[in-house]
């Protein structure tokens, strides 16, 4: 009897299994290909958006600088022209109290002739008065008079018109008011005339 089952080590079973073989190393081939190709894809992906990521951070950074500077430009135009401003109302103050100096001289003058009358005690008072409230309102807006009688020479405050033989004062030293000086806090609006002691030279 002749046997008919095939011989699973025979020539066409070994055929068989090779090609299976090499359609399976193709196919892992096929699949590493593949897998290659997503991962090189995932990569240009993220390198892409790495790329955005550094160029949104860029400009992020440029427009951040710019409004820094532009925030310090205006800061700086701010206080520029506060101060501008501040020069403006205190040179304004100073042209109005220059005037009001003025007006002081006159009631220095009067205060002077006010020494002769013995008998007008109330119109003495009444301008002890006036005089006391003027010079009260313009200390209370920064106006005030220059040290000078006793006082060191200061070419700041002083303006020197004479010089005054005496031994009453030390020399260099304010012997004499010819006008009184004002300040609007520490700014000379006019400065004081005056005469400058000097030694007494003996005879």
């Amino acid at each position: 009897m002749e046997d008919n089952k095939k011989n699973p080590f025979s020539d066409d079973n070994k055929e068989i299994t090779e090609e299976q073989k090499q359609e399976e190393i193709t196919e892992e081939k096929k699949d590493d290909n593949t897998s290659n190709d997503e991962t090189n894809e995932e990569e240009k992906t993220s390198n892409g958006e790495n790329d955005e990521k550094s160029e949104l951070e860029k400009k992020y950074e440029d427009l951040n600088n710019k409004y820094i500077r532009l925030a310090a430009d205006f800061d700086n135009f701010r206080k520029r022209t506060l101060q501008e401003k501040e020069e403006l109302s205190k040179f304004t103050t100073i042209q109005l109290l220059n005037k009001l100096a003025s007006v002081l001289d006159t009631f220095d003058r009067a205060q002077e002739h006010l020494k002769d009358i013995e008998n007008c005690q109330t119109v003495k008072d009444s301008y002890e008065v006036a005089y006391k409230q003027f010079l009260d309102t313009l200390k209370k807006i920064g106006m005030e008079e220059i040290e000078a009688i006793g006082k060191t020479f200061n070419p700041n405050e002083h303006e020197a018109i004479t010089q005054v033989p005496t031994n009453e004062f030390e020399p260099d030293t304010i012997a004499y008011v010819a006008q009184k000086g004002y300040k609007l806090d520490d700014r000379v609006i006019r400065p004081a005339l005056v005469g400058v002691a000097k030694k007494l030279e003996d005879e």
